[in-house]
């Protein structure tokens, strides 16, 4: 793993995209209505920015028009020169590193929650690249004190900023929200209003950050992506099978070696021959069948955060 610097400043610039997938509905219309209304996002020390982030998909109610573009912020993508042929997520992903970066560069926006829904049972979950992002995890603690009845887990990539490709990337902090299930193309209100609270919950911690609070070091568990699994599938490359009814919707629950995963349209079931448990998230989420993944494995684990507060000001000299 690497680390990430912890903020040494206040933190002044910050960004609420919403519309990276078009058709993730609570995403897509906060950020449409905080574009028209962005009072909301207001604080003392800060006003942030809502940003629609993939118009042309919103606009089509679809994930994405071209390429998926929370896979598109690389170096290869961003660095390449542009050609009137590139695929409009490119282009998008271009304009987003201007505007919230460029990545890896001392302009870059100092915090960017990216909205998501999901159709898997995944409940409420903060994504990061790593567990050394000292603000992220004091942020999802924060979160979890305000609603200690609705578990709010943490999801590591485990990849530097330039092969994550996610929006979140170009960001010093970036920090996608994923909330569901939520089907795609629907709007449902009580994800909405958790979402909202969500938003105005992370935005009053950064608040509470920049005037100085201090938030002690604390130990937490989160959960490292391993691999992704695909559905069973026949030599032509059809689906040969779909999620077994033991597994669906059992997101974040242990899955044992010899545990069914699969059940073949053939009627026999596909057990889990791994040797170690797993943890199974994203359990067939619409979004991740044109990736070939009907489940992504991860492990949990549990570890120590540094405490997390600005720096005493220098004391000012005297005469």
């Amino acid at each position: 793993m690497y680390s990430l610097p912890v903020p040494r400043e206040p933190l002044r610039r910050v960004a609420v995209t919403g519309g990276t997938h078009g058709n993730e509905m609570s995403g897509v219309c906060l950020a449409q209505h905080w574009l028209r209304a962005p009072g909301e996002l207001q604080r003392p020390s800060f006003s942030a920015m809502p940003v629609l982030a993939n118009p042309a998909a919103t606009a089509a109610c679809r994930r994405y028009m071209d390429r998926d573009l929370n896979r598109t912020f690389t170096n290869t993508c961003l660095t390449a020169r542009a050609h009137p042929d590139d695929p409009y997520e490119v282009t998008r992903a271009r304009e987003l590193n201007q505007l919230l970066g460029p990545m890896a560069s001392g302009r870059a926006f100092d915090v960017v929650l990216d909205l998501h829904n999901t159709t898997a049972n995944m409940g409420t979950c903060l994504i990061v690249d790593t567990a050394h992002n000292v603000f992220a995890m004091h942020l999802y603690r924060h979160l979890q004190m305000l609603s200690p009845e609705l578990p709010c887990r943490v999801i590591l990539y485990q990849l530097p900023k330039e092969e994550s490709g996610s929006l979140g990337s170009v960001a010093k902090n970036g920090i996608a929200l994923e909330l569901g299930p939520q089907p795609q193309g629907v709007l449902r209100a009580d994800l909405l209003t958790r979402m909202r609270a969500l938003v105005a919950a992370a935005l009053d911690f950064i608040q509470l950050f920049n005037q100085g609070t201090a938030f002690p070091a604390f130990e937490m568990e989160a959960y490292r992506i391993l691999r992704g699994v695909d559905f069973p599938r026949t030599e032509a490359g059809d689906l040969a099978g779909t999620v077994h009814p033991q597994l669906q919707d059992r997101d974040f629950e242990p899955l044992r070696p010899g545990a069914p995963i699969f059940q073949m349209f053939s009627g026999e079931d596909v057990l889990y021959e791994g040797e170690s448990t797993v943890y199974p998230i994203f359990i067939n989420e619409a979004g991740y069948y044109d990736k070939g993944i009907a489940f992504l494995q991860t492990e949990k684990l549990t570890f120590s955060v540094p405490a997390l507060s600005l720096p005493a000001p220098d004391p000012t000299p005297g005469p």
